[in-house]
């Protein structure tokens, strides 16, 4: 079942063409993820896919009350006015406490719950936004950046715990991300975008496709490819 569907879609900001011609389907039980350079606009496509920016051409549907949990790639947050991670929890759909505790849990937070949110690490702050965006219980999770500015441990433990969650709450994902080596082991599908579609798929066809090649280099393209094959195998 299509959870999103965008056909021909093109987007303007200041007279320039920040997407054009982008056709794509969000399919439920999907975990996809869409890289490329920077100003390739794929923050632009998340939030035309979501409605929160109005495409200039084309058309975004969405299934009837879709529950979407949205991580956006920063939240600017002031320290005048201290907030702990249980009030700002508390503050999501009029979560209950016993809500809050079970997301907790899930996200590997319930250790900070009484810090102000303004001394919280990266990795703990990306890990509340998240608990956060799972309080609607959504059926689409969308991520912009996750792992933004996170250590590489840091990185592979938010993937690891985005990979349980999915498969524990079988949602669909759609998220965008830089982090090109844990993308290809942790995701179904891959759109590598630059303004238009450039090609997807399976993270290792992708890999091969040359216009991948021509963004990415060869170099990241082979990397990818035997990181594929070493997470793919299994020796007997």
């Amino acid at each position: 079942m299509s959870l999103i569907v965008a056909k021909k879609i093109s987007f303007i900001r200041q007279n320039r063409a920040i997407l054009h011609n982008v056709s794509l389907t969000v399919e439920r039980g999907d975990f996809t993820t869409i890289v490329g350079p920077n100003g390739a606009g794929k923050s632009t496509l998340l939030k035309c896919l979501l409605g929160l920016e109005k495409v200039n051409k084309g058309s975004v549907s969405r299934q009837q009350d879709l529950k979407i949990g949205y991580v956006p790639q920063s939240l600017k947050l002031s320290n005048v006015m201290p907030m702990n991670v249980k009030r700002f929890l508390n503050l999501a759909n009029k979560a209950t406490d016993n809500d809050i505790l079970e997301v907790s849990k899930e996200t590997k937070i319930c250790n900070i719950l009484q810090k102000p949110l303004y001394v919280l690490s990266g990795g703990e702050f990306r890990r509340v936004l998240l608990a956060r965006s799972l309080l609607v219980n959504p059926e689409l999770l969308v991520l912009d950046e996750p792992a933004q500015n996170l250590d590489i441990s840091g990185q592979l433990n938010f993937y690891k715990l985005l990979q349980d969650i999915y498969k524990k709450r079988q949602l669909t994902i759609l998220m965008v991300s830089h982090d090109l080596h844990l993308v290809m082991a942790n995701t179904k599908k891959v759109i590598c975008l630059f303004g238009h579609i450039c090609c997807s798929g399976e993270p290792n066809i992708v890999a091969k496709d040359p216009e991948f090649v021509t963004l990415f280099g060869d170099d990241m393209a082979k990397m990818i490819a035997i990181y594929n094959h070493q997470h793919h195998h299994h020796h007997a």
